[in-house]
């Protein structure tokens, strides 16, 4: 299987190239364990969900700790058939969450929302799952949205994508979380993300 995101940070300053380079270096303790290739546009990162969430998470963070407007837009990626197999992205935890009924799984989420670490930085988030080539696709993308709206971190539902808001360790554990437990574990099941921080327009 292939599991990866491309992901682009954008600051709302003149000096976001200062922003953009200084975030970076939040994804130095993940370069063990992911692949990583940054190029003008965008970051690749290739490995398995755990630290490529949380390599995301830390990244935005970085950003979003300044008093600037930020914003991280991502899409995130398993088992494309488009993409070779990488013995690096091997999730043992992906296969076996994917043997349980729905509500296990919605409950296995929802403890590991609570048990997140606090990063210290509140960001706002709207992302889409699509689960692909997969019959009854929609009993899936039900399932996420109501371990969603008991993860503490839901704010809302709009058209086509759900809102969360929160602490940014609660609120990325929820995407890996529906990243990880919903959608066929062999299946191809994609995120379009966007994360928005320190914002001038009114909540």
């Amino acid at each position: 299987m292939f599991i990866g995101a491309q992901v682009s940070l954008y600051p709302m300053t003149s000096g976001f190239v200062g922003v953009i380079s200084s975030a970076l270096g939040a994804l130095d303790p993940y370069r063990g364990d992911l692949r990583i290739e940054t190029d003008d546009i965008s970051t690749l990162m290739v490995g398995v969900p755990e630290p490529l969430f949380r390599a995301m998470r830390d990244l935005f963070a970085a950003a979003a700790r300044g008093p600037d407007h930020v914003t991280l837009n991502a899409t995130i990626s398993r088992g494309c058939p488009g993409e070779p197999d990488d013995p690096s992205c091997r999730c043992e935890t992906l296969a076996v969450a994917q043997g349980q009924p729905l509500a296990a799984r919605q409950a296995d989420a929802l403890a590991a929302v609570r048990d997140a670490p606090v990063a210290g930085v509140e960001i706002d988030v709207q992302f889409s799952l699509y689960v692909m080539g997969a019959d009854r696709h929609m009993d899936e993308i039900y399932g996420c949205i109501g371990f969603l709206k008991g993860s503490g971190v839901f704010l809302r539902s709009k058209n086509f994508c759900t809102r969360l808001r929160g602490d940014a360790g609660a609120v990325f554990e929820a995407v890996r979380q529906a990243f990880l437990r919903f959608g066929p574990a062999e299946g191809h099941v994609t995120i379009d993300l966007t994360a928005s921080a320190n914002s001038p327009s009114p909540r």
